[in-house]
């Protein structure tokens, strides 16, 4: 009974923070999903490609259920080519998804699984569905960092209007400030 509960919690809570994912791409440009934000190049649809590949991995291979179509090689995987377009990235990220989903609704929590690059390679379902709501969740956190670096945009509910978000900014400096001079 836990078994199942605890395959359907998790299931469930990686399908939300995969839709929160792609939310950060709606209503901005070709330019703004793809530039690099941060030092390393990171951008927004190149974290979605990121998930995707890894997402197929993890659900594919270590579960001897490989994903049917070609995998961006590592290394590649962090960004998109000019020729790569949003739709493809998004689509084949949802196909993803219904290979996995097929790959957690026939498995048994406990099926045992192999993570050839893991220290410890045998594993089970639990271990991979915890792994990749994990780093979904943590690859959501960046995205809604790039997100708020391009345009202001928050995801929560209520949502906040600018003059909030300003007193609160304010707020911070202010302690921040106070602090240096302690």
């Amino acid at each position: 009974m836990i078994d199942e509960f605890a395959k359907e919690y998790l299931h469930g809570d990686l399908q939300e923070v995969r839709e929160a994912v792609l939310r950060k791409l709606d209503g901005l440009s070709e330019y703004d999903i793809r530039r690099p934000l941060t030092s390393t190049g990171t951008n927004l649809l190149g974290l979605v490609k990121h998930l995707a590949a890894w997402e197929a991995r993890y659900f594919g291979e270590v579960f001897d259920r490989p994903f049917p179509e070609a995998i961006p090689e590592r290394g590649t995987d962090l960004w998109a080519t000019e020729h790569e377009t949003r739709e493809e990235i998004i689509d084949r990220y949802r196909r993803v998804w219904a290979h996995s989903d097929a790959t957690i609704a026939a498995l048994a929590v406990d099926s045992p699984g192999h993570v050839p690059w893991w220290p410890r390679p045998d594993v089970m379902l639990f271990n991979v569905l915890v792994h990749i709501l994990t780093e979904t969740n943590r690859h959501a956190g960046h995205a809604d960092i790039l997100r708020e670096q391009l345009d202001g945009s928050v995801d929560l509910a209520p949502a906040k209007d600018a003059a909030f978000w300003e007193t609160r900014r304010a707020e911070i400096e202010r302690a921040a400030r106070a602090a240096e001079r302690l």
